[in-house]
């Protein structure tokens, strides 16, 4: 059907492609990047591929995993040593290309579109593809909206099925790290088949994978109480103690203390009474010293569950139309263990009124000296009230448990019109998507403070609930007072199990038409033009009632959405000159998208792509591509009320006094809660939340980027096998959808020219109680930013041949990033957050990935070097490190104090990070032509040492049991054995 073109060594879209260059003649296929047949070396758009020998090297269960393992472009979304913290998210399995975000990657499965895994946006978990199934991924870095439509600013991953393979194939795999825990178990198994005197073709694949995770316990790193200070008056580094922040230099690390005052007997009326480990009441509480350590609760490593199946047939009706069916099913449970949760009397939560939707902030409040629970030595010292602090561990521990069911189908059909010489294909799609989200052992605080409300019944022995409506209800008079002093009853009472379901929906119709329109001097002219029409539907459903109990859950709204979009695209490549002077071929690529989307802000969007691909001598190319492609807001980002969410940061009013000076103080006093906190204790302490709900915005626009890509490949004759490509990008993303960070919302209210008060709009994002902490802070969406990403790629691959000992690959991948930056309109002009090798933001200047792989018959030797260059904790710590060590300086210059030989602060500067693995594997015949593979590996074969990043403190990025998921989490050597049989 498709003709047959002669490719030269020159137009390699990726040096990994090496071995394939040798062909001379090669057909016509749909690679990733456009709809015209073409051979997968003739792209202006940069390529990498994965085949399947490098996923089963990797030793690596996730498919996201392994692709950032291999690919130094990609980094992680979702996974599971960083989602620890997120509510929504643990267990999904994403990926994102230049650290521009999992929004900003299109993630295709045979150049289809799938339903979104999360209402977070449009994130597609590779974990719901069975590893059977997949035949190689194919990654295009680079714009590609003109060509696949929105979400393709940073460029596509497609996962390309199995087509052809038959058989019966079964892959166990297991393994562990070798310090114990992270274990992982995975059955994939595979059958292909022809039917129908070969007309018919079927592939069916299943999944089963089960990863333990790994829990703080499981290492001796995370039983240390870490919370980082860096003291200013001293200039050391500081932990916190039994007895407050001490230098390092004259303590251990066992002296170390991070404690919350919440503790399962109560504490009470301040520090004065609290009851120990034995349920004795004392008096006298220091938290560091006898508070509980909610970090011993840590998860390094989320467990999960998952089965992926599916099933992919083509049939061949007539010999010029084939149909196609496809259906993926999915599902996947995930979930964490927490601290009981820790309240006391002025913690606040939000309360819906269920009947008129308005909000209002609920405590559960003090307790009467009268109550009866209350022990006579405290009611006669506490007043008019006694104020309390308390884990409740009675109710247990809070559990968040993730189901997600995942099924996709597609059907199609394939034809040939002209006599075979254009090909069309039209297909529609339908896929569905349900998370069940369930939180256990929550605290309903309305109850709670009617069951903190007790009193004697009229029978004087009697204990009950002294609100008379309460009692009618079911209300169960709560104790507090020591350990096991909630009753089950009383717990069960309190105990809320809220829930959170979604429901996502896509269904998708398109088709299309590719083949050669005209001939010209350097050869046919061929194009592509299609139609596609696209709906998603959303919606979020909650548990209204809870809702109206206030309970300690983030708060998210029901909320629904959809989103139409009709689309026209095309796409044409002229070849403009061949075997001319200096130029052996020059082909211009042209496409564009236009796309009406049913958002009232969203005019005509059209997306545009031109490059060339220009080989002025055999065996070297020049390629360039420049692309406009755009993202429209996604429904979440549209409709979203504020929903509940957790980020850590540090409020710029910590510290703050009567007298201070810092950036931002003046201000600060302003706040009601502050200056009370400075009249009781002469200084206010942060003791924030955490609380950072997300908000959407209906007034949102596309975002568009400009995309520039510029490469140079080599083959040179001179070095057979040898093969190096150099590409450079610029991405620039105007009207970007973002929400700035909390810390710059802080600073724009506390500390700009535009004054602290109700004309500062940054200011009305945050929410402060009675003691001045932030128990909220929003974070909307707007079209506010412009996010730049800039920076190169170098590809190398060499093949020897050893004659009889049998030949050896070498392989590399290496990025440079130039700029990650963002820039957004602040009240006294643009600000410019740089993000480039900062850790807080995930994103390394450099990273690589060097192999050498030993093949010798049936034998293959693998060995993999994996690089993250040196990143600063954040650049803000920097610049304030910067400005104190010269302010030090200055006050030793002029003789009036200063430190000499100040420590410069610890966990600002991380070092580089290599490790090192190794896989072998050994292929065997077996009788009644069956095929055995053994294989096996070790990750991180010296078990190098990921940085120690501290759980709190004086810093921005933290770390889960002093573990930080953009190293290895805590997993250290990584040992796994595996076996493929195949008939």
């Amino acid at each position: 059907m498709a003709q047959q073109v002669d490719v030269t060594p020159t137009q390699s879209s990726n040096a990994a492609q090496v071995e394939e260059q040798q062909v001379k003649e090669v057909e016509k296929i749909s690679v990733t990047g456009s709809r015209i047949k073409r051979d997968s070396f003739s792209m202006s758009t940069p390529m990498m591929m994965m085949g399947k020998d490098d996923l089963v090297d990797s030793g690596i269960g996730e498919l996201a995993d392994i692709l950032v393992d291999e690919i130094p472009s990609i980094s992680a979304g979702s996974s599971n040593t960083n989602s620890q913290g997120s509510v929504q998210n643990t267990g999904l399995s994403t990926i994102d290309l230049r650290d521009l975000g999992t929004d900003r990657t299109l993630t295709l499965i045979d150049g289809r579109r799938a339903v979104s895994n999360s209402y977070s946006g449009n994130y597609i978990s590779l974990a719901t593809i069975p590893a059977a199934m997949v035949d190689r991924v194919e990654v295009i870095t680079g714009g590609a909206s003109a060509v696949y439509g929105s979400d393709a600013i940073a460029g596509v991953v497609n996962i390309i099925t199995e087509n052809n393979k038959t058989g019966f194939e079964i892959d166990v795999r297991g393994g562990e790290s070798t310090e114990g825990g992270a274990r992982e178990f995975t059955v994939d198994t595979g059958y292909g088949a022809s039917f129908a005197d070969d007309r018919g073709y079927l592939y069916a694949a299943v999944t089963w994978d089960r990863q333990f995770g790994l829990l703080a316990w499981d290492r001796d790193r995370s039983q240390y109480e870490s919370s980082f200070e860096y003291d200013t008056d001293l200039m050391c580094n500081a932990n916190n103690t039994i007895d407050g922040d001490q230098c390092m230099r004259d303590i251990t690390m066992d002296d170390w203390r991070e404690r919350t005052n919440d503790i399962p007997g109560g504490r009470f009326e301040g520090n004065s009474w609290w009851y120990d480990a034995d349920n004795n009441l004392n008096q006298g509480f220091r938290e560091e010293r006898d508070g509980y350590d909610t970090y011993e609760w840590d998860i390094l490593k989320i467990p999960v569950d998952k089965l992926a199946s599916a099933l992919k047939v083509n049939y061949d009706l007539t010999d010029d139309l084939r149909g196609t069916f496809q259906v993926h099913y999915a599902k996947n449970e995930s979930g964490r263990t927490n601290p009981p949760e820790g309240q006391d009397y002025n913690d606040d939560e939000l309360r819906i009124n269920p009947v008129t939707g308005e909000s209002e902030l609920v405590i559960p409040g003090t307790i009467s000296p009268n109550n009866p629970f209350v022990p006579a030595v405290i009611a006669e010292m506490a007043g008019s009230s006694v104020t309390w602090d308390r884990n409740f561990a009675e109710v247990g521990n809070v559990t968040t448990l993730n189901t997600r069911t995942t099924i996709r189908t597609s059907a199609g059909l394939q034809g040939t019109l002209f006599d075979g010489q254009w090909d069309w294909e039209a297909s529609v799609g339908y896929g569905k998507f349900k998370q069940e989200q369930r939180r256990f052992n929550e605290i309903s605080i309305t109850k709670l403070a009617l069951g903190l409300d007790a009193e004697y019944a009229a029978d004087g022995t009697t204990i009950q609930c002294a609100d008379e409506q309460a009692r009618a209800a079911g209300c169960v008079p709560v104790n507090i007072f020591g350990i096991n002093s909630i009753t089950p009853e009383a717990a069960d009472y309190i105990r809320a199990n809220p829930y959170i379901n979604t429901d996502i929906t896509q269904f998708n119709a398109q088709a299309f038409m590719a083949g050669d329109l005209f001939e010209m001097p350097a050869g046919m002219v061929a194009a592509a033009f299609g139609v596609e029409y696209r709906r998603d539907t959303q919606k979020v459903d909650t548990d209204v009632a809870l809702r109206g109990e206030a309970i300690t859950f983030n708060d998210v709204p029901p909320f629904s959405g959809e989103v139409k979009v009709w689309e026209a695209f095309g796409e044409a490549t002229v070849p403009l000159l061949k075997d001319a002077p200096a130029a052996k071929r020059l082909d211009l690529d042209l496409s564009l998208r236009l796309a009406d989307y049913s958002q009232k802000n969203i005019d005509l969007m059209s997306s545009y792509r031109a490059g060339l691909m220009w080989e002025p001598a055999e065996g070297y190319a020049l390629r360039a591509n420049y692309a406009r492609a755009q993202r429209a807001p996604n429904i979440t980002e549209l409709v979203s009320p504020p929903r509940g969410d957790y980020n850590s940061f540090s409020d710029i009013c910590d510290g703050v006094t009567a007298t201070s000076t810092d950036a931002g103080h003046e201000a600060c006093r302003q706040e009601p809660g502050i200056a009370n906190a400075i009249n009781l204790y002469g200084e206010f302490t942060d003791g924030n939340t955490g609380y950072s709900p997300n908000a959407g915005n209906e007034n949102l626009k596309e975002e568009t980027a400009d995309t520039y890509t510029l490469g140079i490949t080599a083959a040179p004759s001179f070095i057979e096998n040898f093969n190096i490509a150099l590409d450079y990008y610029d991405i620039t993303i105007k009207d970007a959808i973002t929400s700035i960070g909390n810390e710059e919302i802080l600073k724009e209210c506390y500390d700009s020219s535009v004054p602290f008060g109700e004309g500062n709009a940054f200011c009305g994002e945050i929410t402060r109680d009675s003691e001045g902490n932030i128990t909220q802070l929003i974070q909307r969406q707007f079209n506010l930013a412009e996010e730049t990403a800039r920076g190169y790629d170098i590809s190398m691959a060499y093949k020897y041949d050893l004659d009889d000992l049998g030949a050896l690959s070498f392989n590399l991948n290496f990025t440079h990033v130039i700029e990650r930056s963002v820039t957004y309109e602040g009240n006294d002009g643009l600000e410019t957050l740089n993000y480039n090798g900062e850790l807080s933001s995930g994103v390394f200047t450099d990273r690589a990935t060097a192999s050498v792989t030993w093949r010798y018959d049936d034998l293959r030797i693998r060995w993999k070097t994996k690089y993250k260059g040196s990143v600063v904790d954040d650049h803000g710590r920097v610049e304030d490190w910067e400005l104190l060590k010269a302010e030090n300086q200055a006050k030793l210059d002029a003789g009036t104090g200063g430190i000499a030989n100040p420590e410069t602060p610890m966990y600002l500067f991380y070092g580089s990070y290599i490790t090192h693995d190794l896989s072998v594997s050994y292929n065997l015949e077996l009788d009644g032509g069956m095929d055995l593979k053994l294989y096996g590996g070790v990750r991180n074969v010296f078990d190098k040492e990921s940085a120690f990043v501290p759980n709190t403190g004086d810093i921005v990025e933290t770390g889960d049991g002093n573990y930080e998921g953009e190293y290895d989490g805590g997993v250290g050597r990584f040992a796994y054995l595996g076996a493929e049989i195949r008939f």
